[in-house]
């Protein structure tokens, strides 16, 4: 923190410790002068009252005498609360308060700290601040102007939907090219992006494969593919199930379940193995992907708005 913050947060911090125990103070006054009054009324009565009347005065004279005991007892007491909290604070208290003041940080995460000490030390602090949101992006500038001169500035990060509204973008985008027309798969590029300290938005894992072909597709960069490995009698564009299934990012199962369904075009091979190829060239490629997520979305509308399933009783 800076001198000048410091300083008036030591002056400010001196300043309400002196007032809190100005205001104590004036209550003990209000309470000694109501002593003094109900005391000197008590004398009053008794020496007000006829000699003749010799039982009113003995009840007066004792009343007096209990005025006289209280104001007793309490100048007492307010004698031992000058010497335990005296109106003013001592140097040793001032240099304390000076000393807390240039470490705001332990103050701040102190377990005796409350969330209201905390705005209070604030609002002592901090004078203003100034946000400047430019665009949709996710950099913020934010401007701390603090208390007696000095500010500070820096950038905050906001969460944001999409790839595209990174501040980033433009750099992800001429990354991603790059290393696809080196012949760089999706996961790769994925660790790569990571290791440059570039972050998607939503996320703290890092990207990952299916971010970076959603760019490739943004950008139209043709991403390279596992080819199966060619051999007589296999066509062009035809992949192992397994591959095809990771190049997607569609579960294997799923693909397996289209195989016996027919929604794709498969065939098994002549070996002892029979397995199975699927041929997709880019344009099946995106058809799959269209027919995987139309899929999910009435799955989820079946499941909510199956009638047929009656309550069990």
């Amino acid at each position: 923190m800076r001198e000048p913050a410091t300083l008036e947060l030591s002056l400010a911090a001196t300043k309400q410790m002196e007032q809190e125990r100005a205001e104590l103070d004036q209550l003990w006054q209000h309470r000694r002068e109501r002593a003094v009054y109900e005391a000197e009324r008590a004398a009053r009565q008794y020496h007000a009252v006829e000699p003749e009347h010799r039982l009113v005065a003995r009840t007066l004279e004792r009343a007096w005498e209990e005025k006289l005991l209280a104001q007793q007892q309490l100048e007492e007491a307010y004698h031992r609360f000058l010497h335990q909290k005296p109106r003013l604070l001592s140097e040793s208290e001032r240099e304390a308060i000076r000393r807390l003041a240039t470490d705001i940080p332990a103050i701040w995460a102190a377990p005796t700290t409350t969330d209201a000490d905390r705005k209070e030390i604030l609002r002592q602090v901090v004078e203003r601040v100034m946000v400047n949101v430019q665009g949709n992006n996710e950099q913020v500038q934010v401007r701390i102007e603090w208390v007696g001169g000095g500010h500070t500035e820096g950038v905050l990060l906001r969460p944001i939907r999409t790839v595209r509204e990174l501040s980033t973008y433009p750099q992800i985008c001429q990354r991603v090219q790059e290393l696809t027309e080196a012949g760089w798969t999706a996961v790769a590029i994925a660790q790569v992006l990571n290791e440059e300290g570039f972050r998607p938005p939503r996320s703290t894992k890092g990207f990952r494969p299916a971010t970076v072909s959603q760019v490739q597709r943004e950008i139209g960069v043709k991403a390279p593919h596992p080819r199966i490995r060619h051999r007589e009698g296999v066509l062009s564009d035809e992949w192992w199930p397994t591959e095809l299934a990771r190049w997607l990012h569609i579960p294997r199962g799923t693909l397996l379940h289209w195989i016996r369904q027919g929604t794709v075009r498969a065939r098994q091979l002549d070996e002892p193995l029979h397995r199975w190829v699927i041929w997709a060239d880019e344009a099946e490629q995106e058809r799959l992907r269209a027919y995987h997520q139309r899929a999910i979305g009435d799955d989820f509308r079946h499941l909510w708005t199956d009638t047929s399933r009656a309550e069990q009783p």
